[in-house]
């Protein structure tokens, strides 16, 4: 009997293993493992070119790997009848028929998938579409198309869904709405694959992470593990007296280094910038007053999904502005 989570949904895991895949002479996913687990968001993140679209692809069967598997519970995703009732997925929302309507375009999905016809209306409802169901898809906006690609997803009420970068082109009401329809779907017992380039909308969104560079993984875990790998947290500091305030915490245990937080030195005041680790914000505070040194500013800097994004990656950037490496 397969496994059913508390809300009674049946538990469906997404399954990658050894997954490669090559384009000529260029590798895009190299021996790529790791597992997608129901009842939470999880994150894709990597640099352009790391391999996150044509993973997404080859879970769905739209790619044929040179090796490994990647299944979706438990066997290829093609083995499945009626997809649209086991995997929803938003790869591309150009990816339709400009010339047909909402509701045509799923009415067409339903009936190949043996989905009852009301279940086009409730999600169109859902998206926010049902008032342009109607018009044709040639005439929507980026997140109109965005609305629909979710609505084709969601149509077979799948346990499995997959999107890729979804919120482009999304104003800031329909990122709000698609964060919390995230959240919903996950809490239901879903499995939430999600591929973003927005690290404020992991930050608010995903529980865990799979992260790869060069089609290879970098890490699989959850974000607040991940986002506590990058930069340890530590204090920024401006003073006009940098030298004299370094010495003094240095002696007092704490590591000061030059403008190695976010932000630029000497500030906007005309100080020199510090980045302070191993003290807290009112040690430093009062080692500067007790030797009668002006802060001009004191501002605590917590490890930051960014921070650790950027310094976990850094090797793995296919393009840099100016070059190419």
């Amino acid at each position: 009997m397969p496994r059913r989570n508390p809300r009674g949904r049946v538990a469906v895991v997404i399954e990658v293993s050894e997954l490669t895949k090559s384009y000529g002479g260029s590798v895009a996913v190299d021996h790529l493992s790791f597992t997608v687990r129901p009842g939470r968001v999880t994150g894709f993140l990597g640099p352009n070119g790391a391999g996150k679209t044509t993973t997404l692809r080859m879970i769905l069967g739209l790619e044929t790997p040179a090796s490994g598997t990647a299944t979706v519970s438990g066997v290829p995703f093609r083995s499945h009848p009626r997809g649209l009732r086991h995997a929803g997925a938003l790869l591309d929302a150009h990816h339709v028929h400009g010339g047909r309507s909402a509701t045509a375009h799923l009415s067409a999905l339903a009936r190949s998938n043996g989905i009852p016809r009301r279940r086009v209306d409730e999600v169109l409802e859902e998206v926010g579409l049902a008032r342009v169901a109607k018009r044709r898809i040639g005439g929507f906006s980026l997140g109109m198309k965005q609305r629909l690609g979710i609505a084709t997803a969601l149509l077979g009420d799948p346990p499995v869904l997959l999107f890729d970068e979804p919120v482009n082109g999304m104003d800031p009401e329909g990122v709000l709405w698609m964060r919390r329809l995230f959240r919903r779907l996950a809490a239901e017992g879903r499995t939430v694959f999600l591929s973003s380039h927005l690290m404020s909308e992991m930050e608010n969104t995903a529980d865990d992470l799979v992260v790869i560079g060069r089609g290879r993984l970098i890490a699989a875990e959850s974000l607040a593990d991940f986002a506590a790998r990058g930069t340890r947290p530590g204090v920024r500091v401006g003073t006009r007296r940098a030298a004299e305030l370094t010495a003094v915490l240095t002696a007092a245990g704490a590591s000061a280094a030059p403008g190695r937080a976010k932000g630029t030195s000497p500030d906007e005041t005309g100080a020199d910038t510090l980045f302070v680790t191993g003290l807290p914000a009112d040690r430093i505070a009062a080692l500067a007053h007790e030797h009668h040194i002006l802060l001009t500013e004191l501002t605590t800097h917590n490890a930051s999904l960014e921070d650790a994004f950027m310094e976990l990656t850094a090797d793995s950037i296919e393009y840099v502005a100016g070059e190419t490496r």
